[in-house]
């Protein structure tokens, strides 16, 4: 359906500037023509900061969760959108595994203060320290920590809201998910047990020690995030563009070498031009060959893929078929 049809005033030929309505005709004929239809940008747009604002007005601690990569980056500039003139009213949280890409951390440092906002680092390696996990050793993939670091922090702050940059097209458990997820007291995700979200009305009241994760991107695409970043500007960290980086092939995937990567006995480095769809543990967030050193390239790339990003880049959704399902309930993002 045409929404902006909607609002388009239907004129009587016969009465020249008449708002007239036609005998049968809609009420909408009333309502003053659009001269600059919204394209679906503009709505998507619309709504995630519907969204924003309403969990911001329902909770009263709502937390931001920030990883410094594309969906992340697009929803803090949309969180700043929703309450400019003033600061974004809530911190943003980074789960920090200890393993990230240093282009990353700049990136995520220079942005949040941009934006004039608090940021509230959660490490795994704390977690560790005190015992709250295992340690899996100095070159393993942290990324399964991230649970009890991320909701470790959730309870130390009193948070009872977080958003998050996720999106249905990621991941079939994601599909699963409604625009507010409800957590229990252990922040444990339950699928049968999700709330009607019928005309875009959303409940987003809590019981006492529970909390909901809100993801105003979830109707977004890859390409639709993409096509936001070339509309407005936004700036992302320099390893999303083509560029020369040593790396090994490890499972089908191109790993970046690294202190946490380096290459086994019959594997080889060489040089490749990459670029990352995605960011998250450096050692399991594969780069693809690119040559795209520019938005327009990649949004081009992007439209020709038959693969999501986290299918194509991310070890850690290969471990069973039912991987990101699992640490849902468990209490992943």
């Amino acid at each position: 359906m045409d929404t902006a049809a909607v609002f388009r005033s239907p004129q009587d030929p016969t009465a020249a500037g008449s708002a007239a309505v036609r005998p049968g005709g809609s009420v909408t004929a009333l309502v003053r023509p659009v001269e600059h239809p919204l394209g679906h940008l503009d709505l998507l747009e619309s709504l995630a900061i519907f969204i924003i604002r309403e969990v911001a007005a329902e909770s009263e601690r709502p937390v931001l969760l920030f990883s410094g990569g594309k969906d992340s980056a697009v929803l803090l500039h949309l969180a700043s959108k929703a309450f400019k003139p003033g600061k974004i009213p809530f911190p943003v949280l980074h789960v920090d595994t200890g393993h990230n890409f240093a282009e990353v951390l700049a990136y995520r440092d220079a942005q949040v203060e941009a934006e004039g906002a608090r940021l509230i680092v959660a490490s795994v390696q704390d977690s560790i320290d005190q015992g709250r996990v295992a340690d899996p050793g100095p070159i393993a993939s942290r990324n399964r920590l991230q649970t009890t670091t991320l909701l470790d922090a959730i309870n130390a702050h009193g948070f009872d809201a977080a958003f998050g940059g996720a999106r249905r097209d990621e991941d079939k458990a994601r599909a699963k998910e409604r625009v507010l997820s409800f957590r229990d007291s252990f922040g444990q995700w339950d699928p049968k047990a999700q709330r009607p979200e019928l005309w875009q009305l959303y409940q987003g009241r809590v019981r006492p020690g529970e909390h909901l994760r809100a993801f105003p991107l979830s109707d977004w695409t890859e390409l639709d995030i993409w096509q936001y970043i070339w509309r407005e500007h936004i700036e992302l960290p320099s390893i999303y563009y083509a560029h020369e980086r040593e790396v090994i092939e490890r499972d089908g995937m191109l790993l970046a070498v690294s202190e946490w990567v380096s290459p086994e006995t019959s594997e080889e480095v060489r040089k490749e031009t990459v670029r990352f769809r995605t960011v998250g543990d450096a050692t399991c967030t594969g780069a693809v060959r690119s040559s795209a050193d520019s938005v327009e390239e990649i949004i081009r790339e992007v439209s020709a893929s038959r693969i999501s990003e986290r299918g194509a880049t991310r070890a850690d959704d290969r471990f069973s078929e039912t991987a990101m399902e699992d640490r849902k309930r468990e209490g992943y993002f």
